[in-house]
């Protein structure tokens, strides 16, 4: 089994519109709805590739409900998540149909007490007993204390389970120093890490500070991994256009998946890229096209080993 932590779920909506026009009125399209959130999105992908996922962090609310039932429908994903006296937060995608392009709006995640953060805790140190890794992903809804990933990866090294890191800001900052096995930046994120902007230093420096393997998404460019056993980049064989919603969260889902799998990193990284570029051609936000997903993979991702 592998485990996601996303402890600012979320109720991800997606609005489809013919044309995206500031100060006007818009007729909508096209409604969808799914449980959102980094952890739920990768736990979505690594279902879909035939694992078993339990997927953690806090529900609450109408709108916690709605996830949950989400969850509900999704083969090979249990739901663990805790109880939360607040609302999760919703998020909100306006895609405008004419340029493609999408237009995102992120509410705060509801407090967590004491309590409940306790509550999290003990969750989460017994599902650890059956997790073969761990996926720690997105931001910190308030209450939480912000290096509290810090504690997680230590409490998942402690156990023995491999922990893939995917977050930002100060969370990154003080979780980094307890040595996660993988971290997953994109170039902006890596940059405020470092504070360099070039992104073979940056991934170097990232080591420096505790992470074993570094692997920086670098957008149309693909992937940048850096990793004891060598340095790599990874791109798809053409530039893909679309919407870019969730592809971070696919690539999590691809090294995870070969982490899990024992995979060279050559070949994690191909996955990660196939599903990367998959779920920016997908029509519907941050799922990924299982067709243009085997299309990718049998056209051959670019890997390229370089210089340590």
């Amino acid at each position: 089994m592998i485990l996601t932590v996303t402890l600012n779920t979320a109720l991800d909506v997606t609005y489809r519109v013919p044309a995206l026009q500031p100060h006007a009125s818009h007729r909508v399209r096209e409604v969808t709805e799914r449980p959102g959130g980094k952890g739920l999105n990768v736990a979505r992908v690594l279902a879909a590739l035939g694992h078993e996922v339990t997927v953690t962090g806090f529900a609450g609310g109408a709108t916690g409900a709605v996830v949950r039932e989400g969850l509900a429908g999704t083969d090979r994903v249990t739901d663990a998540l805790v109880p939360l006296a607040g609302q999760t937060r919703r998020t909100v995608a306006v895609v405008d149909e004419t340029t493609g392009d999408t237009t995102q709006f992120n509410e705060p995640g509801p407090t967590v007490s004491p309590a409940e953060w306790r509550a999290f805790q003990d969750a989460y140190e017994s599902l650890l007993a059956g997790a073969a890794a761990v996926a720690l992903c997105g931001s910190l809804p308030p209450g939480v204390p912000v290096g509290a990933y810090a504690g997680l990866v230590r409490d998942a090294r402690a156990a023995g389970v491999p922990v893939l890191l995917d977050t930002s800001g100060e969370p990154l900052r003080r979780a980094i120093a307890a040595r996660p096995d993988l971290i997953k930046p994109n170039a902006d994120e890596l940059a405020e890490l470092t504070g360099s902007h070039d992104p073979v230093r940056a991934t170097h420096s990232a080591r420096r500070r505790g992470a074993r393997a570094v692997v920086a998404s670098l957008g149309a460019e693909g992937l940048l991994a850096v990793t004891p056993e060598g340095r790599w980049r990874a791109a798809p064989p053409a530039r893909v256009r679309g919407n870019p919603t969730g592809a971070g969260d696919s690539a999590v889902a691809g090294l995870l998946s070969g982490l899990v799998e024992d995979l060279p990193w050559p070949a994690r990284l191909t996955r990660a890229v196939a599903l990367s570029a998959a779920t920016v051609l997908s029509p519907t936000a941050g799922e990924f096209d299982s067709r243009a997903y085997e299309d990718l993979l049998g056209r051959g991702i670019a890997v390229t080993a370089e210089a340590a």
